[in-house]
C-alpha cells in the first residue's frame, strides 16, 4: 500500500492562506454565523458568508497547496469558524437582542461551510490543473500525415505477420497429425 505524504510547508502557507481569505471575509461582510438574533439572521450576507466566501477560500488552498488542496481545504472554514464562536463567547460577549446559537446548529452551519470550501478546492485543483490523468492518448486528428501513415503501415505489416505465422502453424499442426511420428522424425532429418 502507497502511503502519500503531506508537503508540510505548501500545507501551512495553504492554511494561512485560507483562514486569511476565510477571515477577512468574515470581517468584510460583517456577519457572525455565531449569533441567532432570530429569523432576520438568515439573510443574503448570512447565505454569502456562510457558502460563497468558503469557495473563494478553497480556491486559495488548492491554488497555493496544489494537487490535494481539496482535502485540507475543509480546515480552514473549521478554524476560523471555531476562533469566532470562542471569540464571540469568551472575548466579545454576546450583544443585547442575540444568542449565541446552539452548539448543534453552529455544527451544522460549520459542516455546510466545511463542505463548500472542499467544492472550492476542487475548483481551485482544476483551475490549477495539477489534477489526476490528464493525458489523453493521441487521436487521428492531433497527428501528422506521417505518424498516421507510418501507424497504417506499421499495422498492416503487424497484421501480415500475425496471418503468416498463424497460417505456418496450421500447416505444421496439419502435417503432424496427417503423418506417423517416427516416418516424421525421420524425413526431418534427411532434410
Amino acid at each position: 500500500m502507497k502511503v502519500i505524504g503531506v508537503n508540510w510547508v505548501p500545507f501551512f502557507i495553504a492554511m494561512t492562506v485560507g483562514c486569511a481569505v476565510n477571515y477577512l471575509g468574515d470581517w468584510l461582510i460583517g456577519i457572525r454565523i455565531e449569533l441567532f438574533w432570530g429569523l432576520q439572521t438568515f439573510n443574503f450576507l448570512w447565505f454569502l458568508q456562510l457558502f460563497i466566501l468558503p469557495v473563494f477560500a478553497g480556491i486559495a488552498v488548492s491554488m497555493v497547496y496544489g494537487l490535494g488542496g481539496k482535502w485540507i481545504a475543509i480546515l480552514p472554514p473549521l478554524i476560523v469558524r471555531y476562533a469566532a464562536y470562542y471569540e464571540t463567547q469568551h472575548i466579545i460577549g454576546i450583544p443585547n437582542g442575540a444568542d449565541l446559537m446552539p452548539l448543534g446548529w453552529w455544527g451544522f452551519f460549520v459542516i455546510l461551510a466545511m463542505e463548500t470550501c472542499m467544492i472550492g478546492g476542487v475548483i481551485g485543483e482544476l483551475a490549477n490543473k495539477r489534477i489526476y490523468g490528464w493525458k489523453k492518448p493521441k487521436h487521428v486528428s492531433d497527428m501528422d500525415e506521417e505518424d498516421v501513415v507510418n501507424d497504417a503501415a506499421g499495422a498492416e505489416s503487424d497484421s501480415a505477420s500475425r496471418v503468416y505465422t498463424s497460417v505456418e502453424a496450421n500447416v505444421e499442426t496439419s502435417i503432424d497429425t496427417n503423418v506417423e511420428p517416427s516416418v516424421h522424425k525421420d524425413n526431418v532429418g534427411e532434410s
